[in-house]
């Protein structure tokens, strides 16, 4: 098992940020892996589950499973078969103006080390202008 922390900073607003993840259909705006979204919900919650559309023909189904709006903070699991990625996502503002998130990935490792840089470029994007 691996553990993997990423954060990004940038331009948008941390209320913009925040809402770019709590309306699940706007993940594929900012995620470039994600292709489409298929939820039961339209808005991150707990208990939430879907199946994330992923390049390549990925189909990852996930479940949420804890989100405080107030610190603007949320967890998921991802599956891919036998495979489980454990997501905590947080965004806050940032000293003169702006926001930052961050991501805590827990998973196998060599699974960690493959999505990492994914991620890291949809961070990227989610705190852009």
């Amino acid at each position: 098992m691996a553990v993997r922390r990423l954060t990004a900073e940038g331009p948008a607003a941390v209320g913009t940020a925040w809402e770019r993840y709590a309306e699940i259909a706007r993940w594929p705006t900012w995620s470039p892996q994600i292709v489409r979204v298929d939820a039961d919900a339209e808005r991150i919650a707990r208990g939430v589950t879907g199946t994330v559309h992923a390049l390549g023909g990925l189909r990852l189904r996930f479940t949420i499973t804890d989100v405080d709006v107030v610190a603007r903070r949320w967890s998921w699991l991802v599956r891919l078969g036998p495979l489980q990625l454990d997501l905590h996502h947080d965004v806050r503002a940032v000293p003169g103006g702006g926001s930052a998130t961050g991501l805590v990935i827990q998973g196998p490792a060599a699974v960690v080390t493959a999505y990492a840089p994914l991620a890291w470029w949809a961070l990227q994007k989610l705190v852009a202008r």
